[in-house]
């Protein structure tokens, strides 16, 4: 992990290893079995030379980190107005149905973490559209939606 952080660093100017930050919280939530304890964010802010507020502050801004234990797959369903339009509403009540679990909940199996709903992913073409494991799935229906679960592991 500290190799693959200090190549990311390397991409920046010296002195501007601050650049380096989300990607070494990635690594590093992904070296933690999906989420960021304040040890791991203290230990990237050590690494990066940052006071550890700078870290934390990154990782309670930015969606794609969890500071909590959540299931191994990750579902964020977007909302914003071309979602909504085009039925974003009803795939998350059918999803919340399907897996027994409300947005920013986790199945009790710890299979999937129906996170919190987005505000946008920026793929309105394809809306409605969800982020599975930070993959996009555009136009979906219902019956898109339950194979793509039904897919998970």
């Amino acid at each position: 992990m500290r190799a693959y952080i200090d190549r990311c660093i390397a991409k920046y100017p010296e002195g501007q290893q601050r650049s380096a930050v989300l990607d070494a919280l990635r690594e590093a939530q992904h070296h933690n079995g999906g989420y960021l304890t304040e040890e791991w964010m203290d230990a990237v802010a050590d690494h990066l030379q940052l006071p550890p507020i700078d870290v934390y502050e990154v990782a309670t801004f930015y969606s794609m980190f969890e500071t909590k234990p959540v299931g191994r797959n990750k579902i964020s369903i977007c909302t914003n107005i071309s979602c909504m339009l085009n039925g974003s509403d009803q795939i998350v009540e059918h999803v919340e149905n399907k897996l027994g679990v409300k947005v920013g909940q986790t199945t009790e199996d710890g299979r999937v973490f129906l996170k919190c709903e987005e505000e946008c992913l920026a793929a309105c073409k394809g809306a409605p559209m969800m982020m599975v494991n930070h993959e996009y799935h555009e136009d979906l229906t219902i019956e898109k939606v339950d194979k793509i679960i039904d897919s998970l592991e």
